[in-house]
């Protein structure tokens, strides 16, 4: 029975085709095809549409690629095969499409980045990542937190619950019943430019705080270990030609005496007895305080300084007058 009775197609004799090999390997290098428009890179496993132009836009490994003067490695399905991680390869397309790319917040990433430049040869990537990693290594943390105590209780629970020294500063100016005296202004503000000063100086050593809803005008406070130790009150009642007037003062070298002196609370938590007696301390009794019992059931002095006494009118002797002047 021939072929064509039974309607079977016969196939004609196909020559044997040579073994198909998973990656080819160009011996002489040459670049894509012209009219390619796209080119399609595999760069560890991460699959990339790009341009000839784009990668021709900059002198770089990638440009050799386009040009033939690197080898190209390709697989069967004409993607050109590059061995590295292809996680920041999506940050170098569009460094050499825009010349400019954002750079990663993380360092460890931002070193990634740099790796990849450095291997692809593209300079210019390179030198914004040495100069960001230059720019962090040399900055600072600025960063200066300042509490403002909105209530009682909240400076509390921020005293007792910090485990380093604390220093308050109380300043609300509308407190005042009187008038203020000539320099009053100007010594309310070098205190507040002193607390400013010292939180910097002592920062991450010393909690500042401030707060601005308290019955004092200017007074500090001075904690360790939760509990008050020192208190300078900067603001007295004097008289001017039988006119009460409000003096605020600026005891510089006090204060900065009573910041240093809270210092020994920063690292021990029992303070050594000897220095507190030498700085005039708990156990040095130095100056007129005030008695608290912890709960313990231990007493410690607070060193409480005025700049000046409150002087009332019935406290001063029958037909004396005393009058203080700036």
């Amino acid at each position: 029975m021939s072929a064509e009775a039974t309607g079977a197609v016969i196939p004609p004799p196909t020559e044997p085709s040579a073994p198909l090999t998973p990656l080819q390997t160009n011996s002489d290098p040459k670049p894509p095809p012209p009219s390619s428009k796209y080119v399609k890179l595999n760069v560890g496993g991460s699959l990339h549409y790009t341009t000839l132009q784009t990668l021709a836009k900059h002198d770089s490994l990638l440009q050799a690629l386009c040009t033939g003067r690197a080898e190209v490695l390709t697989d069967r399905e004409g993607w050109i095969l590059i061995d590295r991680s292809g996680r920041h390869f999506g940050t170098i397309l569009n460094y050499l499409r825009d010349g400019s790319v954002p750079l990663p917040e993380s360092q460890r990433e931002l070193e990634e980045v740099l790796s990849e430049a450095r291997y692809y040869l593209i300079q210019g990537l390179v030198e914004d990542c040495q100069l960001a990693l230059q720019q962090r290594n040399e900055a600072f943390d600025p960063l200066c937190m300042i509490p403002m105590v909105t209530s009682p209780k909240e400076e509390h629970q921020i005293i007792t619950s910090c485990a380093k020294p604390v220093v308050k500063l109380l300043h609300n100016r509308s407190n005042n019943k009187y008038s203020y005296t000539s320099n009053s202004d100007d010594n309310l503000l070098k205190n507040i430019e002193l607390f400013d000063k010292l939180a910097l100086r002592f920062n991450g050593r010393v909690l500042f705080v401030k707060d601005v809803l308290g019955d004092e005008i200017c007074c500090w406070s001075f904690y360790g270990q939760g509990r008050k130790i020192a208190e300078v009150c900067c603001t007295s009642i004097v008289y001017a030609t039988e006119k009460k007037q409000t003096k605020v003062e600026f005891p510089e070298a006090r204060i900065f005496e009573e910041t240093l002196n809270i210092l020994i609370y920063e690292t021990t938590r029992v303070p050594d007895k000897a220095l507190l007696e030498a700085t005039g301390g708990a156990a040095g009794g130095g100056g007129g305080g005030l008695l608290r019992e912890d709960e313990d059931g231990r007493e410690h002095r607070v060193r409480r300084i005025h700049v000046r006494r409150h002087i009332m009118h019935d406290e001063r002797p029958h037909g004396h007058q005393a009058v203080f002047k700036d």
